[in-house]
């Protein structure tokens, strides 16, 4: 009995297949709905006081950093939009329905990602953990949970390889978040 042999001529790292990969159109809306988010995340910490009556240093001010983040998210929903955009242009005749396995796994990744988010930060924030160790945990465990979700998991194995990239990018990212606040901000961080 002949086993079929892979397919050693195709490259493994290829991307996502393509009926797993969003649409034009969702990317669109999401692009639209995080630059609406940012409008009015610049709105908002526009309006806050800014503190000019006890002559507080304008780079302290409260609504600086809110409003930094909105504008970033402004150019970042508008940089998703172009892309989704050109993608579109390209792709117009060649784009398939969605199916329901694709709908299903989405609705999963929301569903996964919402658990991580409140278990980050009912769990692990606050309860005696540093915060670059609790941070280190929820992006590793993010990064571990989020990439084994896919249509096709063998082509993403769980190996020594992803398991050291998921550490590395977890506690270099915690590690980078806490100082920036800790020594840029000047915020104490639990």
């Amino acid at each position: 009995m002949d086993l079929p042999q892979p397919d050693l001529a195709k490259p493994r790292d290829a991307g996502p297949p393509p009926d797993e990969a969003s649409s034009p159109r969702a990317d669109l809306h999401d692009a639209l709905g995080w630059m609406v988010l940012g409008l009015a995340i610049v709105i908002a910490s526009w309006k806050m006081s800014r503190l000019e009556d006890q002559h507080i240093n304008p780079l302290t001010i409260p609504g600086l950093v809110p409003g930094l983040l909105g504008a970033g998210m402004i150019i970042i929903g508008a940089i998703l939009g172009l892309r989704s955009w050109e993608r579109h242009r390209r792709e117009s005749a060649h784009t398939a329905p969605t199916t329901d396995d694709t709908a299903r796994l989405r609705r999963k990744r929301v569903l996964l990602t919402i658990i991580l988010c409140c278990g980050y930060s009912i769990v692990l924030i606050g309860h005696g953990l540093p915060f670059w160790l609790a941070s280190s945990i929820y992006v590793t465990g993010s990064i571990l949970a989020l990439d084994r979700l896919h249509l096709a998991p063998d082509l993403h194995p769980f190996s020594l390889r992803s398991l050291s990239h998921a550490l590395l990018v977890g506690v270099g990212s915690s590690i980078v978040v806490w100082l920036v606040f800790e020594r840029l901000f000047l915020v104490r961080l639990p």
